[in-house]
């Protein structure tokens, strides 16, 4: 049967990037004579200074760490030209190939190098402390403290190097294995073969029927996996328990809490905040029941938009980027001006094509290359939001390489959503100052508090649901599909409470969610980043344009300094753990405007 293709046209359809600033194409015969020459440059490099580093001076480890600069940066190269054009056709066998190809190069690159990190954080506090005073390597006295935060953690360099080596056909084979089968299915929705991307959009229709139709669509398609997807978790699960505890980590999230330069203690701050303030999350739920006039509501009912006439708007492409644009420059210019530049030097690639990864992402590419944005346009409001959230991520990741370099610009994922949510936090305040009518504005509100619901309370119950997956893996061995099913519907239904009526239908969707094996631990950090945005953007409304030279310059700061160090120049603390109650109030003052105007204009529903 023939595919079926988006039924409107959004004018997306042809807009590819342009990979030319990485390689001209899978043969350009730059790709192997690089890899050769890279190979050469760490092979003397590691001539030159294994067994020395923690003796090196000031100018020996300004010139160690310039050569490594440019080692990472055309290695990123590769891998970045490998794994993005693997995203956009997963099928491909010939790109699969390179990718692979390039993982195991990478690799290796990884291992003949991680001595110098071992070295380093082997060598003496005082000697290194005298070292990181010398003015020649002041700009890179964070990297190299803060690689020492590994030090109780590191293993032999043997181990390392096994651990390396293992990963590529351990986490990084399964992971790309997921991909490719998560792209590759064919949901059967009524006799169309679409994919999961595509009957994913069927959840935001306004007719009832459909949504339920694509949610048992979407649910036996995920049953019919359930064995392989339930196999991919185990395994996973059980790889990051073997490396956890032969690097000794305290627990499950350990790693990418260091990962993160977010202590244990602030993270269990923000997950108690959030969890404690499930309360919002029925509330909405209860009113829009009520909005559109059901006696329960179910998961296929979540993203339903609201009965209002008009308030279902499709964008072309072209409105799209002018909405985006016209809110980035009214910002900043120079917000304006990078974002531009995604649009006029072809760094997107926007159209649903059959094999095409799903979602949506940036990747930062490297100072000598440029960020790239990928994203499954399909003309809806939200796919309007997300082309602002990952544009975005091409600013900060633009902005910190820009000023920091490949060593200082990959930022952790706590601080990595500032300027991607802020992004969207410009284009909903902008469109909600142009629109006039209460019914229209009502809906708008209601899909952004939806939009901040998925980012701050859905998130940290993906947390707990890796927190029960992860506890259970390392007590109870392999998990059937059906106990990874009861761990999700616990997480679920403790955000949604009675407001929502979760059916078993939704019990194996946590089966098609990339970040649990890509990234494990991650979820939480979207949370962090939308109710630090809150703050932030409450900073900026009160300050104007005074804020905006010092959130550029946080942007700018990338890795550089420690994030609590960072924050602190725009007037956030992030030592104070009360700190996520701000966000937390900006979320219930948006409940609480939502259910007023919903009385407002909707007065007979409330009688």
């Amino acid at each position: 049967m023939v595919e079926a293709v988006a039924e409107r046209k959004t004018g997306a359809e042809d807009v590819v990037w342009d990979l030319s600033a990485y390689y001209q194409g899978l043969d350009d015969p730059a790709i192997q004579q690089d890899m050769d020459v890279l190979s050469a440059q760490v092979k003397s490099f590691a001539e030159t200074y294994r067994g020395r580093v923690a003796d090196l001076d000031a100018e020996e480890m300004y010139e160690a760490l310039q050569t490594t600069e440019k080692i990472i940066d055309d290695a990123e190269r590769l891998y970045g030209f490998a794994s993005n054009s693997f995203s956009t056709d997963t099928s491909s066998a010939k790109l699969g190939a390179m990718l692979q190809k390039v993982t195991e190069f990478f690799s290796q690159l990884n291992q003949d190098l991680v001595f110098f990190d071992l070295e380093w954080n082997l060598a003496d506090d005082s000697k290194v402390e005298t070292l990181l005073e010398q003015p020649l390597l002041e700009k890179y006295r964070h990297y190299l403290e803060a690689k020492r935060r590994y030090q109780p953690y590191q293993l032999s360099e043997i181990e390392e190097q096994l651990l390396s080596d293992k990963n590529v056909t351990g986490r990084s084979a399964w992971t790309r294995f997921f991909t490719q089968l998560t792209s590759a299915m064919r949901i059967d929705y009524e006799g169309e073969k679409l994919s999961l991307t595509q009957v994913l959009t069927k959840l935001y229709d306004a007719d009832r029927e459909i949504r339920r139709k694509g949610n048992e669509a979407i649910t036996n398609a995920l049953r019919d996996k359930a064995m392989e997807l339930t196999y991919i978790f185990n395994v996973l699960a059980a790889d990051k328990a073997s490396d956890d505890k032969r690097r000794k980590y305290p627990s499950w999230v350990s790693a990418r809490n260091l990962s993160n330069k977010a202590p244990d203690e602030v993270v269990e701050s923000l997950i108690k905040a959030v969890t404690s303030s499930y309360d919002l999350v029925a509330r909405h739920y209860n009113l829009k029941r009520a909005l559109l006039g059901l006696d329960e509501l179910t998961e296929y009912d979540r993203y339903a938009p609201l009965p209002i006439e008009d308030s279902e708007s499709f964008y072309t492409w072209e409105e799209a980027r002018d909405i985006v644009l016209n809110a980035y420059y009214a910002f900043s210019p120079r917000f304006g001006e990078i974002a531009q530049k995604f649009f006029d030097e072809n760094w997107i690639h926007a159209p649903v094509l059959p094999a095409k990864r799903g979602g949506a992402y940036c990747s930062g590419g490297t100072p000598s290359t440029h960020p790239l944005v990928l994203v499954n346009f399909t003309g809806k409001e939200r796919d309007v939001m997300t082309l602002a959230h990952e544009l975005g991520h091409g600013i900060h990741a633009y902005l910190s390489a820009e000023a920091q370099g490949i060593l200082g610009m990959d930022y952790p994922l706590t601080t990595a959503e500032m300027a991607s949510t802020f992004g969207e936090m410009l284009v909903f305040t902008d469109l909600m100052k142009k629109e006039t009518n209460p019914k229209v504005r009502l809906s708008m509100l209601a899909g952004k508090i939806e939009d901040t619901f998925a980012t701050v309370f859905r998130q940290i119950s993906m947390n707990r649901f890796e927190n029960g997956l992860h506890t259970a893996r390392r007590q109870e061995g392999e998990l059937s599909t059906e106990r990874i099913n009861e761990i999700w519907m616990e997480s679920q239904r403790a955000m949604f409470g009675d407001s929502v009526n979760l059916s078993d239908h939704y019990s194996q969707w946590w089966s098609y969610v990339p970040h649990f094996l890509h990234t494990p631990g991650y979820v939480y950090a979207y949370s962090f980043g939308e109710l630090l945005v809150l703050a932030l953007f409450n900073i900026y409304q009160e300050r104007g344009a005074d804020f905006v030279p010092q959130f550029i310059e946080v942007l700018a700061s990338g890795d550089s300094d420690w994030p609590e160090n960072i924050l602190a120049k725009a007037g956030v603390d992030l030592t104070d753990l009360d700190f996520w109650n701000e966000g937390l109030n900006t979320i219930r003052d948006m409940v609480e405007q939502e259910e007023k105007l919903a009385r407002e204009v909707y007065p007979e529903k409330f009688a």
